[in-house]
């Protein structure tokens, strides 16, 4: 019989950001494919209520909290893991975030810019994606073998009005992404690969007011996006479920240092 090149069926996890609404719908998603999900959060009652849904649905699932921006919580957390598990398959960095003080509106300038809400949200998104992989890199290196995947953003290589900080911030992220692809493939061999996943326009906690009015129609800046989008809608949670299970499989085995973006067309679209 012809492998499946997609199962994923006993892999180990780990899965930061794995409470929001994209992480959610990921982590359940690869515990029902059959692998066990170590989530990794700084709410333990967030992180405890997505491992019971998991747990609920027939899947597995430990919690592990930690700070990804605090070297010491993450360093604990992983310490944690390698005494539960010894050793790890997959590591999914998907904390992140925006926060208004690193934005500029149309009404401020760049002259506006809070720099501590700027600095927050660059360990956020940089830091809170270095210190997990610094962290639990070791316990891929006991198996030889190890797969990163990253969660990008289209803001990273499409730079957006507004979100200066949150832009520059992934924009890090892909970078970090090929550079640690190369990194790892030449000192410790083909075997470990490093990846991300850019989404474009998904409704999250994070953007819904900004996209949407209170009545679900668009915004002035929501009816952009929808114009610039040729599949002229936003992302659903599932819509990343594909690439997910590609890259986190041996189906995507000779993929490495690749940010691949799950847009619905909208960094193709030039506008005209």
């Amino acid at each position: 019989m012809t492998k499946n090149l997609f199962d994923l069926a006993g892999k180990k996890i780990a899965f930061s950001g794995a409470t929001g609404v994209l992480g959610k719908s990921m982590s359940l998603h690869l515990a029902n494919q059959g692998a066990e999900v170590l989530i990794l959060g700084r709410n333990p009652e967030k992180t405890e209520a997505l491992v019971k849904e998991i747990e609920n649905n027939g899947g597995k699932a430990e919690a592990y909290t930690c700070d990804v921006m605090d070297w010491e919580s993450v360093e604990s957390a992983a310490k944690e893991i390698e005494s539960d598990h010894d050793s790890l398959d997959i590591l999914i960095n998907a904390a992140g975030g925006n926060m208004p003080g690193a934005v500029v509106t149309p009404e401020q300038n760049f002259l506006d810019l809070d720099l501590p809400s700027l600095r927050k949200v660059m360990d956020l998104n940089y830091l809170g994606t270095v210190l997990p992989i610094k962290a639990l890199l070791p316990l891929m290196l006991k198996n030889n073998r190890g797969n990163i995947l990253n969660i990008s953003s289209m803001a990273a290589s499409r730079p957006m009005t507004r979100v200066m900080g949150y832009a520059s911030a992934k924009a890090a992220i892909d970078n970090l992404t090929k550079w640690l692809s190369v990194e790892l493939a030449t000192k410790h061999g083909p075997q470990f690969r490093v990846n991300a996943i850019a989404p474009g326009f998904f409704l999250t906690e994070q953007n819904r007011t900004l996209l949407t009015e209170k009545d679900g129609s668009l915004t002035s800046r929501g009816n952009q996006i929808i114009t610039h989008t040729p599949m002229s809608r936003f992302g659903e949670p599932d819509d990343l479920l594909g690439t997910l299970q590609w890259l986190c499989s041996e189906a995507s085995a000779f993929v490495t240092g690749t940010i691949v973006p799950v847009d619905g067309g909208f960094s193709a679209y030039s506008g005209v």
